[in-house]
């Protein structure tokens, strides 16, 4: 059997949506045990949300929760919750993400928990932190990302306000959470101490602002949306072609001349306006255009071809039906089939990490709404038959089996 980095890890997930299941997500690619605990009838919001759907569940669930057992247990009732201390009991990690204050009324809070398990790694997500003005308020992606200012900076100039493509502050949310994770284990095996950890979408997308923050609170400057362009460095954007647009950028003023050259116009990196980035920077109006109207002459692949050969960075600018038949992409073989009893096989991308002598598991499919109850209940827990089938009828939990 392969040995991975996490193996015999077991990580009790109350999360739902997608910063608290993308972390555990992560902890099952490297072989940690994840056991999803989840409402009976509804589970995960995110299982309603599409289409598109395979079968009864969305897209999306199946694309965030791979590698996990699902258990659904109704937390609102004592034993509910008794269940739920149970599986903690012998569990190393909880990741949950409801609001402050909803766990320590259901008694499945950090200190009630340590009670039983001092060893426990507790990492709370919340939209706003644990304590504060605003910590009650429900919050999502994309009101943190106003609230936060990413959304005050994405976009085009004079544009109407514009979230990302896809949930980055939840993404990078659920990154920061496992890499708590990681650290509090680290340090529980120095020193066999549990602790909580605490992670919010607000301050990630603050660690996450970089050049913006530093950009107002070292410069006293605030920015601006740029559209696909960079606030301090030129030119690194979108130009337009005879057939779309390509990404060109120079990084530093050697990456300038060898794009200069390709462009037919070596004299640009002679001239003191365009020399130095500071300089393009100061100049970017009158450079971008004469640019601008070179690119234009030709299409998209003419400049992916002619660029790439140079050494100059460059990049067409593909949809998700072009990204995955990219020959580097393919090459990364970073998307593999996994095998649903009920929907059949479905491709996922799988981790980005590789790794020489523990690598990550492409593993199990998303699972259905509480298909490994009556498992976990009996081998895990040691219910017998009986008392699992008279929680099962008097909805404490729900079982699903993955067929039928």
């Amino acid at each position: 059997m392969q040995k991975t980095a996490l193996q015999g890890l077991r990580v009790i997930d109350f999360s739902r949506v997608v910063a608290g299941p993308y972390s555990t997500m992560l902890l099952g690619d490297l072989g940690a045990e994840v056991i999803k605990v989840e409402r009976p009838g509804k589970g995960d919001d995110s299982r309603a949300w599409g289409p598109p759907s395979r079968g009864e569940v969305s897209t999306y669930f199946l694309g965030l929760n791979r590698n996990k057992k699902s258990i659904a247990i109704d937390l609102s009732t004592e034993r509910g919750a008794a269940l739920a201390r149970e599986l903690v009991a012998g569990a190393d990690v909880v990741v949950e993400s409801f609001r402050p204050g909803v766990m320590q009324r259901l008694g499945l809070d950090y200190d009630t928990l340590r009670e039983t398990n001092p060893g426990l790694i507790y990492c709370a997500i919340s939209a706003f932190g644990q304590d504060g003005p605003y910590k009650d308020r429900p919050g999502y992606d994309l009101m943190i990302s106003a609230l936060g200012g990413l959304m005050s900076i994405t976009g085009t100039p004079g544009g109407e306000p514009v979230k990302t493509g896809v949930a980055l502050i939840d993404v990078a949310t659920g990154l920061y959470a496992a890499l708590g994770v990681l650290g509090a284990l680290n340090h529980r095996n120095a020193t066999g101490q549990g602790q909580r950890v605490d992670i919010s979408l607000l301050s990630t997308e603050l660690a996450i602002l970089i050049n913006a923050a530093s950009q107002y609170l070292i410069g006293g400057s605030v920015a601006e949306p740029q559209g696909s362009a960079h606030a301090n460095v030129a030119p690194y954007q979108a130009f337009p072609t005879s057939d779309g647009h390509v990404l060109l950028g120079s990084p530093n003023d050697k990456l300038f001349g060898v794009l200069a050259e390709a462009l037919g116009h070596p004299e640009w990196r002679e001239d003191p306006r365009y020399a130095t980035n500071q300089a393009r920077v100061l100049h970017r109006d009158e450079l971008i255009p004469m640019i601008a109207e070179v690119t234009a002459q030709h299409p998209s692949a003419h400049w992916v071809d002619v660029l790439s050969r140079t050494g100059a960075p460059v990049a067409p600018i593909n949809r998700m039906d072009a990204v995955f038949k990219d020959p580097q992409v393919q090459h990364l073989d970073q998307v593999a089939e996994v095998e649903h009893p009920l929907y059949g096989s479905y491709p996922v991308v799988t981790s980005a990490l590789r790794m020489s002598h523990t690598p990550p598991v492409v593993g199990d499919a998303a699972p259905r709404l509480g298909q490994h109850t009556a498992q976990i209940l009996g081998s895990d827990l040691g219910l017998p038959d009986e008392q699992v089938a008279e929680l099962i009828a008097d909805r404490v939990v729900e079982y699903r089996p993955a067929a039928g």
